[in-house]
């Protein structure tokens, strides 16, 4: 089933798809990609995001983001500007639905627990995280593990935030689990991602940035007033306040935040249409072989963008109140990891019989992908379940 024939000729289009590792037949009624889409709703992983925060722990209130209202959110946007833009949306859809799958509990700070107690096995990655649990975690088929998506999904899932080797990558190794998989399923992590991958990517950073203000303002951790001197926030903030003098201040921030949204989405289609009139690409592979990415910000959006990461690092997730949080987050995950790397047999039966002896590279990696996959509510409880004398054990 193919998708409309309006798509842009670089946009990733289902009949030309590379394919899944494991062959299947392909579908009467779905695309590869809205297959690909409905396998990553349904799985466990997706599930578990329900109960995995952005920033504030899962019991802090029932207003702020988790991962999952996050990641829809995501795909809105990812969604409206590949309309926009004729690329496909349905693989915009399942890289956004896809993008937050390896995060661990407790958000950033989760993740950098696991990254310390990883380091002497080969380090912790949520992006090779996500690849794991797609390629091989998710065990819900007959005939194969992960989810066998298709080489693009997979692709966009590992590249989003470019190459990951080559002249135009960081320069940084690219992880363990990456590297492994690419030897048996070639993915050119040399080259950029699909168009798609790239605008998902900078949903994203729409999305949580925003987003971010949002949950800030009504945590209190900052004000409005606060807002004032941030580049293109601060105005905005300004021209409602004047436009809606009596408004609410709910109804301000929400209106706040809806135009800032729309601001960056508009600067993302003008600066992405720029490029692709520069550019002038004819296919997909076009867009990967290039040496820049192909959808991006303007340069003066991305130093509003610096700006008001800047202001949220220091005045929301230094804030005091988050420290606490995030130091008892850190905790728990180092607490875990350290106990059941060093006594796998405390691993619930179906983790213990993939992990191998005590302190090992092989125990490690299972015991930070059963630590990873855990949601807020689950670390807290194993956490009580094994370091509580009188807790029950189960």
């Amino acid at each position: 089933m193919n998708d409309t024939p309006s798509l842009a000729p670089f946009a990733c289009r289902p009949e030309t798809s590379r394919g899944r590792l494991y062959d299947e037949p392909e579908s009467a009624t779905r695309s590869p990609f809205q297959r690909d889409r409905d396998r990553i709703i349904h799985s466990a992983a997706f599930r578990r995001l329900e109960y995995k925060t952005q920033v504030f722990v899962n019991h802090e209130g029932d207003f702020f983001r988790t991962r999952l209202t996050h990641s829809l959110e995501v795909s809105q946007i990812a969604r409206s500007v590949c309309r926009c833009l004729n690329l496909n949306e349905d693989i915009a859809e399942a890289l956004a639905l896809a993008h937050d799958l390896g995060h661990t509990p407790f958000g950033h700070a989760g993740e950098d627990a696991l990254q310390e107690t990883m380091a002497p096995y080969g380090g912790f990655d949520h992006n090779a995280q996500s690849l794991r649990i797609i390629t091989l975690l998710e065990k819900r088929y007959a005939e194969f593990d992960g989810l066998n998506l298709t080489w693009e999904t997979i692709e966009g899932v590992v590249k989003h935030n470019g190459p990951l080797t080559g002249k135009n990558s960081s320069d940084k190794q690219p992880p363990n689990a990456i590297i492994e998989y690419n030897q048996k399923h070639d993915l050119e992590v040399n080259t950029f991602a699909s168009a798609e991958a790239q605008v998902a990517s900078l949903s994203d950073d729409i999305a949580y940035n925003n987003h971010d203000i949002d949950d800030g303002l009504r945590a209190g951790l900052f004000t409005i007033n606060d807002l004032k001197d941030v580049p293109l926030v601060g105005p905005v903030f300004n021209e409602v306040q004047k436009n809606y003098p009596d408004i609410e201040t709910s109804r301000m921030i929400h209106e706040a935040v809806r135009r800032l949204i729309g601001m960056m989405v508009d600067d993302l289609l003008e600066e992405t249409q720029r490029r692709v009139a520069d550019a002038k690409p004819k296919t997909a592979q076009d867009v990967r072989d290039l040496s820049e990415p192909i959808a991006g910000f303007s340069d003066k959006m991305l130093s509003h963008d610096r700006d008001l990461k800047k202001f949220l690092f220091d005045n929301m997730y230094r804030h005091y109140k988050l420290n606490r949080m995030t130091s008892k987050a850190r905790r728990v995950v180092r607490d875990l990891f350290g106990l059941l790397v060093s006594e796998p047999e405390c691993l619930p039966t179906e983790w213990r019989a993939m992990a191998g002896e005590p302190n090992t590279a092989a125990t490690a990696q299972i015991v930070a992908d059963y630590v990873a996959g855990m949601t807020d509510r689950y670390a807290q409880d194993e956490h009580r379940r094994l370091f509580d004398v009188q807790a029950r054990t189960s």
